[in-house]
């Protein structure tokens, strides 16, 4: 043993590699055979006694399943779990089981690279998934950018992450992060000039993906000459809604359009009931696309006529669709309708991150780095092929509310049923 560790202390460790590899080849010198195996292990050789990895997969992720975006971090867990469940039923990832490290940031991002901080070299995490939103995702790929992990993200991606120019970030949001606007703006400019609103409200939060992503929106608008009459950027999602809706009642704009989370969305909605006020268009960039909590804080007989925009829904054909469906519904309750985007969005990060593993034949965070950025990948929410800057390329779908049910309307090639307009009355 003394001989051994005295051996690969590190003043021998450039000239003993290349003579234990030789001792290997021609098998001199027998007696050794074990400290052999021990002293190419060091060196990135192997001998035939060297034991393959054992023990789990180890996957840290950090979560907002406090603060204020724990309404994403809860729906991103279940999509995790899911996926851990799939994988080691099938496997695990090169035999190995998967084993998930799951930790609070309380959606503060001191805490979020805390934790990224710990996985790596604490906990000794083989993987590390990113946290949700661009806040928490953008100083925590820092991290994992510094000691060369994959940095695969559910969904965020706004500039404050890509000015960061992380070449191990990949996003599995489909479309570009502040294009989740653009879909209503060339639905609406899809209609002939007759059937379009005249006027325009916007309000958002602000946020470094959801207020630009409304003044792409509002860009589009203006050049097609859409009038606008109010727009109005809030502080935090406690903001009181009131007087805003109130603010934007006056103005009696046609058609809103709301940079939202989802508290926000939900209060803007109640407001408008209060208000009696009934926008002939209305889109939410998120709220709306929550098939459980949107109704049951807004009234289901208030969602009727209201749109938002998804890169996945229930009645779309994609790989492992099936399986997960039927899996979520058997651990979370509710039907196909009643899905969780952001669980759909974290279970394609592991079905990707499976795939790469598969692919390379590693868990090598820099071979899986290098794959990621070639080729197409299958994936719950259709095939994603990533940018140099780590964002997937699939479109968005428009959905609208109808009779209770949340529908695909726009683009025609993906829609489940014809968009209805204008917005029915709100019932109080």
């Amino acid at each position: 043993e003394k001989e051994t560790e005295r051996l690969v202390a590190p003043r021998y460790e450039q000239g003993y590699c290349e003579g234990m590899n030789m001792i290997a080849k021609h098998r001199i010198w027998p007696g050794l055979l074990t400290v052999t195996a021990l002293l190419l292990a060091s060196c990135g050789g192997s001998a035939a006694t060297t034991a393959a990895p054992k023990g789990p997969v180890k996957i840290g992720i950090s979560l907002a399943l406090t603060g204020d975006f724990s309404g994403i971090g809860d729906g991103e867990l279940q999509g995790y779990r899911l996926w851990q469940t799939y994988a080691n039923a099938h496997g695990g990832l090169l035999g190995r089981k998967v084993q998930l490290i799951i930790t609070d940031d309380a959606s503060d991002p001191n805490t979020a690279v805390a934790n990224y901080e710990n996985f790596i070299t604490r906990d000794h995490a083989d993987l590390v998934f990113a946290p949700p939103t661009t806040l928490l995702g953008a100083p925590a790929g820092l991290v994992a950018k510094r000691y060369d992990y994959v940095f695969p993200m559910a969904a965020g991606g706004a500039p404050l992450i890509l000015d960061e120019k992380l070449h191990n970030f990949f996003l599995m949001q489909p479309a570009g992060p502040l294009d989740t606007g653009l879909v209503w703006a060339h639905y609406i400019l899809s209609l002939p000039k007759s059937e379009r609103p005249k006027t325009v409200a916007y309000v958002a939060l602000q946020d470094p993906f959801l207020d630009p992503a409304t003044d792409l929106v509002k860009n589009a608008f203006a050049g097609a000459g859409i009038k606008t009459v109010y727009y109005q950027i809030y502080g935090t999602e406690d903001q009181q809604m009131q007087p805003i809706v109130a603010a934007i009642a006056a103005t009696h704009a046609d058609m809103v359009v709301g940079g939202t989370n989802e508290n926000d969305c939900f209060d803007i909605v109640k407001a408008m009931v209060a208000e009696h006020y009934n926008p002939k268009y209305l889109f939410f960039m998120n709220g709306p696309s929550y098939p459980v909590l949107f109704p049951k804080n807004v009234g289901s007989q208030n969602t009727a006529g209201i749109f938002t925009a998804v890169g996945w829904w229930p009645q779309e054909k994609t790989t492992g669709q099936s399986q997960f469906e039927a899996a979520y519904v058997k651990k979370y309750g509710g039907g196909r309708a009643n899905i969780s985007p952001d669980a759909v969005e974290a279970y394609t990060v592991g079905q990707v991150i499976a795939e790469a593993v598969q692919k390379t034949h590693s868990l090598s965070n820099s071979k899986l780095i290098s794959a990621l950025h070639t080729g197409t990948w299958p994936s719950l929410q259709g095939p994603l092929t990533f940018g140099k800057d780590g964002l997937a390329t699939q479109g968005l779908t428009l959905m609208e509310w109808i009779k209770g049910t949340l529908h695909s309307v726009y683009p025609k090639r993906d829609a489940s049923h014809a968009p209805e307009i204008p917005k029915p009355a709100w019932v109080s």
